[in-house]
């Protein structure tokens, strides 16, 4: 595959979406299985103990339907759009506004605050297709866009993966989820590293597609 033609925002926003969508079908369906009651607070936890074997386990997410199943009925639905819409519209005119909409829509019935993160990225990418991007082309010499561009396939393949790795490692040592972790617990020290790779990826997605219109054009 040659990864200098692809549109890095676009192919950003639409993978980091489709993925957040997913995991907001996931937060859905274990909430369902919680079953026609209603939940102690708008802080819901949607899986039941005792979680899924990595950090952050037990899916942490937020509800403003006082019934679990409703909720995970809600945030499959929503996740799904989401899925539908990252995937097939997202570079439309308005492809990071209805993004941002069915982002928080998803937050308040139970999608989880994971996915909402990964969304967030998305939403930022999808806003700066087919952008002129000024402020890139100005700050970052042509030497320095080269090895961020260069770096982005690294970045988001990192990103993506890293769940999958922190599940590993969360069955590998019977990692304890506690609802109320502590900076220093293993779930923070595995988590946090994520949302460092969702910024390289906006960062080297903005150098890349610089580098894609302005170096390659140039080039031929």
């Amino acid at each position: 595959m040659n990864w200098q033609t692809i549109s890095a925002l676009r192919a950003t926003a639409s993978v980091f979406g489709v993925y957040a969508g997913l995991l907001g079908m996931e937060h859905g369906f274990f909430e369902t299985l919680q079953g026609n009651v209603a939940p102690k607070g708008i802080k819901i936890l949607a899986v039941g103990p005792p979680g899924l074997p990595f950090p952050f386990g037990h899916e942490p997410a937020m509800t403003l339907i006082p019934n679990f199943l409703v909720t995970g009925i809600l945030a499959m639905i929503f996740g799904l759009l989401i899925v539908i819409w990252a995937a097939l519209f997202i570079q439309s005119k308005h492809g990071a506004v209805i993004l941002c909409l069915l982002s928080i829509i998803l937050l308040l019935v139970g999608g989880g605050f994971g996915p909402i993160t990964l969304l967030i990225t998305a939403s930022v990418a999808a806003a700066s297709i087919d952008k002129p991007l000024v402020w890139w082309r100005s700050h970052l010499s042509s030497d320095l866009r080269r090895l961020l561009a260069n770096l982005w396939p690294s970045c988001i393949f990192a990103a993506l993966l890293w769940v999958p790795f922190e599940f590993t490692l969360g069955y590998i040592f019977d990692v304890k989820n506690d609802p109320k972790p502590s900076l220093t617990s293993m779930n923070l020290l595995l988590s946090y590293p994520l949302l460092v790779f969702f910024v390289l990826t906006l960062i080297t997605g903005f150098a890349h597609e610089v580098h894609r219109k302005l170096d390659l054009s140039l080039t031929g």
